[in-house]
């Protein structure tokens, strides 16, 4: 079967009509084609697992029960591979050891049809572990059929936008989907194993903040008021850091920013946020070496990864560099010796650099790293001493005020983290946030909004605290080898599709 809307158009008068008919046959014959239940002895990973040191030409005469899809049939059904969650089996069916009824089953099935099979246990002359089938069930007709299984869907626009069909005829596809599943439970358990504890922020907020992004607007038809999908969970994690609940705190949270798609951007995601009191970012900076690295080993077996043409080692610790020093080293303009806005454009400018009008000193800095040191940092690197005109919420480094404590990690050129020593003076947030509302008004975002309630908890007194936002689809995309941000999420992002 090829991809092509064109060619399923084509099987539909011919392939699905004969599947068609099939189920009548069943439903004539067997009564419910779609059984509600059916009791498996076990999976068939456990069943390879129990019969691994059997013999080959070795028969059994231990009866046990499966279940899966069908994805290979030979010699008119007397061999059949049908494959669940955990891996495949063969079914055997011949006269000398198959009942005529279950027999009279094999016509009727086709690829992707998912059977229940009850037979003996034995291992071929060739070593393949197989079941000599006593009884055949249907357990569910398929009425398309399958993706070619050996070629998978080669057209990317079927293989996001019909998942289930990627997943089924593609083994690395599946095998990163669970990766994923076990890479997110390993964040929760190292986080809980680390003293932090798990909390839920709204997804519904009546003012969006934590982050500089345009939001998913929405209407409550109760509360009759505009709500927005949040863009971040910072300001409720810290209002709960406030409550004295616990001095950890960390979410596993999807977040919505109404905004571009690309390899690397999804408008829904998923991140890990931590608050953790008493700390700051070095202490953070730790913590993140040791959740990568453990990470890394759970999937891999050893902190050294790859991805596309790279080795990566999530082997801590990382690298740090402060942001100012990287700019120099890489372009020779010391940031550190320019004074004024006016001088670091001029620098910016002469250096080749084109740069708006109004850029603060700040803003000129985070841009020529972005332009010139950030495609470099293949290995994990946390880079350090940001702008404060770009981070609002983080403390200032002793000695430097136009720096505050913040560090993001990089790893492929991409940012999968962002930490703070957190700002939890209060009137210095509240002036910050003013100044971030200010900016947000002059570029038209009239929805924008000042978080009183959230000022009014700092006010209350926040403990000083390291946070941490992890990108958890960017670090899936590099331990599992994905090099676009649409083969880690189940179901990404689509344009509506064309007639």
């Amino acid at each position: 079967m090829t991809d092509t809307t064109k060619t399923e158009t084509a099987l539909s008068s011919d392939v699905t009509e004969v599947r068609a008919q099939k189920l009548a046959k069943l439903r004539e014959t067997i009564g419910d084609v779609y059984p509600a239940h059916f009791h498996r002895t076990m999976t068939n990973a456990e069943l390879a697992a129990k019969y691994e040191a059997l013999e080959p030409d070795t028969e059994t005469q231990d009866v046990v029960t499966v279940a899966g899809r069908v994805y290979s049939s030979r010699n008119s059904g007397m061999f059949m591979d049908i494959h669940d969650a955990s891996g495949k089996i063969q079914i055997f069916s011949h006269k000398d050891v198959t009942p005529e009824e279950a027999r009279n089953m094999l016509p009727l099935i086709d690829l992707g049809d998912i059977i229940g099979v009850t037979g003996t246990v034995r291992r071929t002359k060739r070593g393949e572990l197989s079941i000599n089938a006593q009884e055949i069930i249907m357990l569910t007709k398929a009425l398309l059929p399958m993706p070619e299984k050996w070629n998978g869907i080669a057209d990317v626009e079927i293989r996001y936008r019909k998942r289930h069909l990627d997943i089924m005829s593609n083994e690395e596809s599946k095998l990163r989907f669970q990766q994923r599943s076990k890479i997110v439970s390993g964040i929760r358990h190292f986080m809980e194993n680390d003293g932090f504890l798990e909390v839920e922020t709204p997804m519904l907020q009546t003012v969006y903040g934590g982050a500089t992004a345009d939001p998913f607007k929405t209407f409550h038809n109760t509360l009759k008021m505009d709500m927005y999908l949040r863009i971040a969970p910072e300001l409720f994690l810290k209002r709960t850091l406030v409550s004295g609940l616990s001095d950890k705190v960390f979410e596993i949270n999807r977040n919505f920013r109404n905004e571009g798609v690309s390899t690397r951007h999804n408008p829904e995601f998923t991140m890990m946020e931590c608050y953790w009191a008493y700390a700051d970012y070095e202490d953070v900076m730790d913590l993140v070496e040791r959740l990568f690295e453990t990470l890394a080993v759970s999937i891999h077996g050893t902190p050294e990864v790859t991805f596309g043409d790279k080795q990566i080692s999530f082997k801590g610790p990382f690298k740090r560099v402060p942001m100012p020093d990287a700019v120099k080293e890489a372009t020779g303009i010391d940031f550190l010796s320019i004074k004024t806005d006016e001088e670091a454009r001029a620098a910016a400018k002469a250096a080749g650099f084109e740069v708006e009008k109004d850029w603060t000193w700040g803003e000129c800095l985070a841009f020529i790293f972005e332009e010139k040191v950030e495609g470099t940092l293949i290995q994990p690197s946390h880079v350090t001493h940001f702008p404060k005109d770009i981070s609002p919420f983080a403390k200032e480094v002793p000695g430097e005020p136009r720096l505050v404590e913040r560090f993001e990690t990089y790893c492929n050129a991409w940012e999968v983290g962002n930490a703070f020593s957190e700002l939890n003076d209060p009137e210095e947030q509240r002036k910050r946030m003013v100044e971030q509302l200010e900016q947000a008004h002059a570029r038209g975002e009239k929805d924008k909004q000042l978080d009183d309630e959230f000022l009014d908890a700092i006010d209350q007194g926040m403990p000083p605290a390291g946070g941490l936002g992890i990108g958890v689809d960017r670090l899936v995309m590099l331990l599992t080898n994905a090099p676009s941000i649409r083969d880690v999420i189940l179901f990404p992002a689509r344009k509506a599709k064309a007639d």
